[in-house]
């Protein structure tokens, strides 16, 4: 009996040790539980803290980027209307001037020379000094007031004559004059100051580098008076005149861009875009360095866009120019649009690719592409032309070269992003005779160069000798006594300074494409 009670009092024991044991088993998976939840809980915890983390620090950066943008944009906002302040404060100075009368009569709006002063300049219209001769007139190489220059002479007896001259004249002015306002660093109020004269010769002398410069005219005697250009006219140099050597296609692809960018810059004018109507390698002209600036500008026409028309275009009964390079549809409709020029150029860059005469040189080109056989007509004498680059060109061309104005393209949207590249392109393979220095990389545009400090200048500025410097160095060449011009050596007529806003944009806008 007592082992029974004790066994009866072991199986009690063992029963609530086992009821406690199975009490500490489902407390221990609970905890078990919560741990695993606790956990899955940390991981979440700590991935949301990562992406807050992450997040808070992209904000940081945008922040910051924001930050120093606004400060760059308030530099740029201080900076403008420093220059605005000071300009303004010029203009006014330049005008109290103008209305006192301390300008000779001879700051007009352009200059004005007397028909001795062309016959000295050309001892007396020397026939041995005669470079050219057009449907209007011929052209001198003279020098006139210590200067070389390149005197067109339009025969008077001519009506057609008489037009072109004044129309020429008119055009060359009417366009600088303009140029200034289209900059993005001008403002609205030099459109008051284009009333005033003098303001309109300070303007004038703004301009475009593959434009040619018109010095002056000679009224009585029909002349204009233009930069002399040694290496002649792009037809000179595509004929090897005088013996001359090829251009190479290195110096081909660069002219084509100076002058994609110099017609850029006449459609794109303001208030009214400028068709020049006769481009062709005649009117396009080669200084020393073989830059190519666009001249002539007798027929083009300033287009003045009205309430009932949507497209700016000029009308006439009588188109003049040259047949091969003319715009079709202006020779059958006398409907003169920026798409006239695009026409020409489209026909230059073909001429400069294969060296062949204008006539039918389109279907030639197409030709030889369909037969996938253009390294045939590609001009040897320009050396080994990639072809890569040619074949763009040859393409950009056809296109600018349709008969339709509705196909061929705009020359900002498509033709330039094909030029810009091959130009760089080119100047990496051969250094133009217009680079500064022979052991940089870069090649610097002659026209960059102060010719004072032979430096690339950051703050141009034209003195009364014609010529542009950086402002800092004609400054001080005028503030330590010196009476003269730096670069003829004759004396200043005045010590006034202009900004050459245009020139300062271009150097920048240059500087940056550098800089990518």
């Amino acid at each position: 009996m007592n082992e029974l009670r004790q066994q009866k009092a072991l199986k009690e024991m063992h029963e609530r040790q086992r009821q406690e044991i199975d009490v500490m088993r489902r407390q221990q998976e609970e905890a078990y539980a919560a741990l695993y939840n606790a956990n899955e809980q940390k991981v979440t915890l700590e991935q949301q803290i990562s992406e807050i983390e992450l997040y808070v620090k992209d904000n940081e950066d945008k922040l910051a980027r924001n930050k120093h943008q606004l400060e760059a944009l308030q530099a740029d906002c201080d900076r403008i209307q420093q220059e605005r302040d000071v300009a303004i404060r010029e203009a006014a100075e330049l005008h109290e001037k103008n209305r006192q009368g301390v300008f000779a009569p001879s700051e007009a709006l352009n200059t004005k020379f007397s028909l001795i002063e062309l016959q000295q300049a050309t001892q007396d219209f020397d026939p041995m000094l005669k470079v050219g001769e057009g449907g209007f007139g011929s052209v001198y190489k003279g020098f006139l007031r210590n200067t070389t220059v390149a005197i067109k002479l339009l025969h008077p007896e001519s009506m057609q004559g008489q037009s072109e001259f004044h129309q020429e004249v008119s055009n060359h002015f009417c366009m600088k004059t303009t140029f200034s306002v289209t900059r993005k660093c001008d403002l609205h109020w030099y459109d008051n100051l284009l009333t005033d004269s003098l303001q309109a010769s300070v303007l004038s002398t703004v301009r475009h580098p593959n434009l040619v410069t018109l010095i002056g005219t000679c009224p009585e005697a029909f002349g204009l008076v233009y930069e002399f250009f040694p290496n002649g006219s792009l037809e000179d140099c595509l004929a090897c005149k005088n013996n001359t050597p090829p251009l190479t296609w290195q110096t081909r692809t660069r002219i084509i861009g100076e002058m994609c960018s110099a017609l850029i810059f006449l459609h794109s004018n303001k208030p009214h875009a400028v068709v020049h109507g006769d481009l062709k390698p005649d009117n396009i002209l080669l200084d020393a360095n073989y830059s190519s600036k666009l001249g002539d500008f007798g027929i083009s026409r300033l287009l003045i866009q009205t309430n009932t028309c949507s497209t700016t275009l000029y009308r006439t009964t009588n188109p003049r120019g040259t047949f091969s390079y003319m715009d079709p549809e202006f020779l059958t409709t006398g409907e003169l649009t920026p798409l006239s020029d695009v026409y020409s150029l489209g026909i230059i860059i073909m001429r400069l690719l294969t060296g062949k005469q204008p006539q039918r040189i389109a279907e030639i080109v197409e030709d030889a592409i369909e037969k996938e056989n253009l390294h045939s007509i590609i001009d040897t004498t320009a050396g080994s032309w990639p072809f890569i680059q040619a074949n763009q060109l040859a393409h950009i061309a056809l296109r600018c070269a349709e008969l339709s104005r509705r196909r061929r393209p705009n020359l900002t949207v498509d033709v330039w992003k094909v030029v810009e590249p091959l130009m760089k392109a080119a100047s990496m393979t051969a250094r133009p005779l217009s680079c500064t220095a022979p052991s940089d990389d870069t090649c610097i545009p002659s026209y960059f160069i102060c010719p004072i400090l032979q430096e690339t200048m950051n703050d141009p500025y034209i003195a009364a000798d014609g010529f542009t410097y950086e402002g800092e160095a004609i400054r001080g060449w005028l503030d330590s006594g010196h009476s003269t011009s730096p670069m003829t050596n004759l004396k200043l007529e005045h010590s006034l300074l202009v900004p050459n806003r245009a020139l300062r944009s271009a150097i920048l806008e240059w500087n940056q494409r550098e800089m990518q």
